[in-house]
């Protein structure tokens, strides 16, 4: 996750990111309610703004965007973060993401064949998702309170149910980190937004080193 408030303004403004990020405190419930509702808007027009984009903004713009895809993890993240925003929102509304993917790659595909290669074209997409529950969470958090090790998913997957806080530890082990999918920038990114740093073990094991202010009076934040 990008945690960067000061870039230059895109759909989010340094304000807005400063909020979401919890490092701006409204001193009044409607000034939050002012906040999340300006945040909406502006996310929602961004959406309705692609549109415009992919047909009117020109080609040799669309390829300086992406010139440094491969190279570049930031903007990869980015893209990666756009399409599962995308479909976690349209989820949550009951809506089948290949309603939305599979139009957009095969109008995309017909119009580069038609521009690239003078060629009508068919084009078949297929869009499959097989979810398979492998650990319960609370399984997860009670080997994480014990000191055991987890996996990096099985963290990455506790952070997202939102309902405890990794960060109070000192340390986590983490093992399986060679398994498929599991890379340094994964390992980096869990670190980074836990506020700590990822120490190499071996290629199966690493632990990340909580450096944050959450566990420097051992564990207990205090509350209000």
């Amino acid at each position: 996750m990008n945690t960067d408030p000061d870039r230059d303004r895109g759909v989010l403004s340094p304000a807005d990111r400063s909020y979401l990020l919890g490092e701006t405190t409204m001193s009044h419930e409607q000034s939050r309610r002012n906040a999340e509702a300006r945040i909406r808007q502006r996310v929602e027009n961004a959406i309705l703004d692609f549109d415009l984009l992919l047909h009117t903004l020109a080609e040799k713009d669309r390829r300086q965007i992406f010139d440094d895809v491969h190279t570049d993890q930031a903007l990869l993240d980015g893209l990666r973060a756009m399409v599962a925003f995308a479909y976690v929102g349209t989820k949550e509304q009951g809506l089948e993401f290949d309603e939305v993917l599979v139009p957009a790659i095969r109008a995309s595909e017909e119009a580069a064949a038609a521009k690239r290669a003078n060629a009508n074209v068919s084009v078949d997409v297929t869009f499959d998702v097989e979810t398979t529950s492998e650990t319960p969470l609370e399984g997860v958090a009670k080997r994480l309170e014990a000191g055991e090790p987890v996996t990096p998913r099985e963290l990455f997957s506790l952070i997202m149910r939102g309902e405890d806080d990794p960060a109070r530890h000192e340390s986590i082990s983490l093992v399986g980190t060679d398994a498929e999918g599991v890379d340094d920038q994964f390992l980096e990114r869990l670190a980074t937004y836990l506020e700590g740093e990822v120490r190499r073990e071996t290629d199966s094991r690493a632990v990340i080193e909580l450096v944050g202010e959450q566990n420097s009076d051992g564990g207990d934040d205090g509350g209000d």
